[in-house]
């Protein structure tokens, strides 16, 4: 069975079951700071599991695409090496929220193998956990006791953590016979091949307290993983993964691409192949190669594959030319990963291209050094490696273990944590969150803020710093979260800051600092500064308008922004992140260059004639899927619940969007837009920052008034100041050309007058001199490679009172003699200061002038010494 078919057969079963299916969440978690990337099928639905977050059905399928490349599931060191890894895999899985459990989990599973995939029931083989009677007995319906293995914790007990969601599971392995060396599970042969794990029941049916106590969850639920790869393998009648129809098309491009065998067990070709999918699918979306987190994850992988086509004797870029074939064999599942084709591929491209300028120099450094057999790798080695070469860890890692070395890992982190002390910011803006038992026991919050600023509510609950209830607050400027039953306050989301304002009441006032979501309630941030809160009470509620009608100004400008980038660059890019205050925006885009002044100007005007249109905003509330099968723009990386709010805008529906932020009622109420600025912040990442409404009012007054006060000191109008300004320009550059003309005939006269001065050392010229001219540091370097052409050693000190510059160079033949560097070293400590250098050229600097003539001569007697 073709793994596409195996895939759609799974969801297709349990869509015709009850199941809605679910499309594949996001690489990159939007909402669980935990992990760094989606690592198996439930991870999309921890908030419903929690209880955090309701969803409008109560049974799901999908076919999740996940990595685990770092952090406690990294498999990276094992790709391609086994029969089973990957950095990247599918995940099949269903799921009930509260709906059904164990009995019919089990006979949807055995219905699925046997009638979906028709696998011989004598081939499966269950485990359930040593406690788990009722698993164990229901399975006996399908699978004879003999076939049903009961196991402990270690093997089929599952939790979300350490706290949290747990419970048994019961794992469905397949048998590929007597002729495939291994035993049962549970059994000392166990780690053979013969008997392959293919599906996973999860049973959460308690939940783990922080002293290890467990209690029964009120509705027990059920999620269940199955590996497309694995189950590839059984029904392709192949032992490796690598060798399904997922894998060989990539591997065999792999070859093609180098110029190499198709060889299916050649570790280098199963990793490149490995990779690429990674690769694609982590930028696809939305992570860029970088020095942290997510970032540094993919530029691991990425290089890792360029260095195993490197060992294969590549030694031009190839791995971006093998996103082709993989969007071929994705076509059907992600139709928009062809449009992103191009963009993925430049961005392998660069990394690629980035990392050969090192590769090369960096590979032959580790190689001399694995020649000399150490046992272990020096940790300074390792960290050069990585630091002046970019050679991930793990990469040196695979590359020694090659060669049977090992790393000194310890020596390594040292000098990580000299940079990083170096590096570390000393302060960072704290971000308010709020988690634990506390919020999870509040009902949902109601917000009102489309349609109200204002509103009078009650308090559900108060929350301490620890996510704890508080049964009161008092006064004296105490810091608390406070939660209402409805609210006007927006909650931090989707780019746009939360409100702020008041929340009021009897014999009290409490300031609303900030406004964040946990789950499905409302936080209100703040300081109660008169008075006692406590659950139940009533209260005003009252957002800051003139900041809100600011903010909204600027979140609906970001939305004519985007679009407008999409008509003058094209449907290639795509959004990486965006802030939208009261005050200014800012918008991040992939683009692979500076977008031209020209470009920005385009966009800019777009924007301005969509408000000056001033048509009307509209919203409207649909299915997430028929949003964009309706071409609604989303961002790829953002969680968006079942049912979503479409904002349109512009003529002809110029922007339509996925966003539940605040918005204009016009476009003319956004009054006015002006881009200030066009950055990088990443490789193939460009931020754009632009004010609209009133701050894009005072930003054109404030450079008008810097263009006026300029135009009176160049004693002209605007309208002139940039001629007289280019005429003054002009006038500059003749007078530094003049100047320049003079200080080179100097130094022309300087070189004449001092090849006067030449002595023989021995049989080699040498000029050991005092400049009483101060030099800038490029002239004296002018001055000592013009000297160096016609005398072997040449040492020049130059300057006045309080400081001295300091250069050597020694010509190529007398190296093993005389090295400019230990030369610099003995001079410049000798006047106080430091220098050093190579052994041809040096350059120092030290403050005692008036003792360079006595270190010159002290500098002579040791040249004698060296050069008799």
């Amino acid at each position: 069975m073709h793994s596409s078919a195996i895939r759609e057969t799974f969801l297709d079963y349990f869509e015709q079951r009850g199941h809605r299916r679910v499309p594949s969440a996001s690489l990159i978690p939007a909402d669980d700071p935990s992990i760094l990337f989606t690592n198996a099928g439930m991870a999309p639905f921890k908030n419903t599991f929690l209880g955090l977050e309701k969803r409008d059905y109560a049974r799901a399928a999908s076919a999740q695409r996940c990595v685990r490349a770092g952090g406690k599931h990294n498999d990276l060191e094992n790709v391609g090496r086994t029969a089973r890894h990957q950095t990247f895999f599918e995940m099949l899985g269903n799921f009930s929220f509260g709906d059904y459990f164990k009995s019919e989990a089990i006979d949807l599973a055995w219905g699925l193998l046997r009638d979906g995939y028709a696998l011989p029931a004598e081939r499966l083989w269950i485990t359930v956990h040593e406690d788990d009677d009722e698993a164990a007995e229901h399975w006996l319906r399908w699978v004879p006791a003999e076939r049903i293995i009961r196991l402990g914790d270690d093997d089929n007990f599952w939790s979300m953590g350490p706290v949290g969601p747990c419970g048994p599971c019961s794992e469905v392995f397949y048998d590929h016979g007597e002729s495939v060396p291994g035993g049962p599970p549970g059994s000392p042969e166990a780690d053979g091949d013969r008997y392959v794990e293919i599906w996973n029941l999860v049973f959460m049916q308690q939940e783990r307290c922080e002293d290890g106590s467990t209690t029964p969850l009120p509705r027990p639920s059920v999620d269940t993983g199955m590996g497309l790869e694995r189950m590839a393998t059984v029904l392709q009648g192949v032992m490796d993964n690598y060798q399904t129809d997922l894998f060989t098309p990539l591997i065999k491009s792999a070859a093609e691409a180098l110029g190499v065998a198709n060889d299916p067990d050649e570790v280098a070709l199963r990793v490149i192949a490995d990779h690429i999918r990674s690769c694609t699918f982590l930028l696809y979306d939305g992570a860029l190669p970088g020095n942290e987190g997510r970032g540094y994850v993919l530029r691991r992988i990425l290089r890792r594959a360029v260095r195993h086509g490197y060992q294969l004797g590549c030694r031009e870029p190839f791995l971006h030319r093998l996103t082709e074939p993989l969007v071929r064999q994705f076509a059907e599942l992600y139709p928009d990963l062809a449009r992103r084709q191009q963009r993925i591929s430049e961005a392998i491209l660069n990394e690629e291209s980035l990392f050969a300028k090192t590769l090369h120099q960096g590979m032959e450094l580790l190689g001399a050094e694995l020649k000399r057999a150490p046992s272990t790798l020096d940790g300074e080695l390792i960290f050069m490696l990585y630091d002046t070469y970019g050679f991930p860890v793990d990469m040196t890692a695979d590359i020694a273990s090659e060669a049977g070395i090992a790393l000194d890992l310890e020596g390594y982190e040292r000098a990580m944590e000299v940079q990083r002390s170096r590096g570390r910011s000393s302060s960072r803006k704290a971000v308010r969150a709020i988690s634990g038992e506390g919020a999870r026991q509040l009902p949902p919050s109601e917000f009102l803020g489309y349609d109200t600023g204002a509103t009078r509510s009650r308090i559900a609950g108060l929350l301490g710093a620890d996510g704890n209830l508080l049964e009161r607050a008092g006064a004296g400027g105490q810091q608390v979260a406070l939660v209402l039953e409805r609210t006007p306050f927006y909650a931090e989301a989707g780019g746009q800051i939360g409100d702020v304002g008041s929340i009021s009441g009897s014999g009290f006032e409490f300031a609303v600092e900030d406004t964040q979501r946990s789950g499905e309630i409302i936080v209100h941030h703040g300081t109660l500064s008169q008075g006692e809160l406590a659950p139940g009470i009533e209260v005003e509620a009252q957002i800051d308008a003139a900041r809100r009608a600011e903010t909204a100004r600027h979140h609906s400008a970001t939305h004519l922004l985007n679009a407008a980038l999409h008509e003058v660059l094209g449907e290639g890019i795509s959004q990486r992140g965006s802030m939208v205050g009261a005050d200014y925006l800012r918008f991040d885009i992939t683009h692979p260059s500076p977008i031209s002044s020209e470009l920005l100007e385009r966009i800019e005007t777009i924007v301005n004639r969509q408000i000056l249109a001033n048509t009307p905003a509209s919203t409207v509330e649909m299915p997430l899927q028929q949003a964009l099968d309706a071409g609604a723009r989303a961002v790829f990386d953002e969680k968006y619940g079942d049912v979503v709010r479409v904002l349109s805008m512009g003529t002809d529906d110029f922007s339509v969007e996925l966003c539940g932020g605040t918005h204009v009622s016009r476009t003319g109420d956004i009054g006015l837009f002006v881009i200030t600025a066009e950055s990088s912040i990443a490789a193939g990442v460009r931020r754009i920052e632009a004010l609209a409404g009133e701050s894009a009012r005072r930003w054109l007054n404030d450079q008008r008034r810097a263009l006026e006060g300029l135009a009176r000191r160049l004693g002209c109008g605007i309208d002139e100041s940039a001629e007289r300004l280019e005429a003054v320009f002009a006038k500059s550059a003749e007078l530094q050309q003049a100047l320049e003309e003079a200080r080179g005939s100097q130094l022309e006269n300087l070189e004449q007058s001092l090849a006067a001065g030449v002595e023989m050392i021995g049989a080699h010229s040498c000029l050991l001199t005092r400049l009483d001219v101060p030099l800038e540091g490029a002239e004296l370097r002018n001055l000592g490679d013009r000297l160096r052409q016609k005398i072997q050693v040449v040492v020049l000190a130059s300057g006045a009172s309080g400081e001295v510059r300091l250069l050597i160079g020694v010509d190529g033949a007398l190296h093993e003699k005389v090295q400019a560097g230990a030369l610099m070293r003995e001079l410049a400590g000798a006047l106080g200061g430091k220098g050093g250098g190579r052994d041809d050229f040096a350059q120092g600097g030290a403050a005692d002038w008036d003792g360079a003539p006595a270190a010159l001569d002290v500098l002579r007697t040791r040249l004698l010494e060296l050069l008799a």
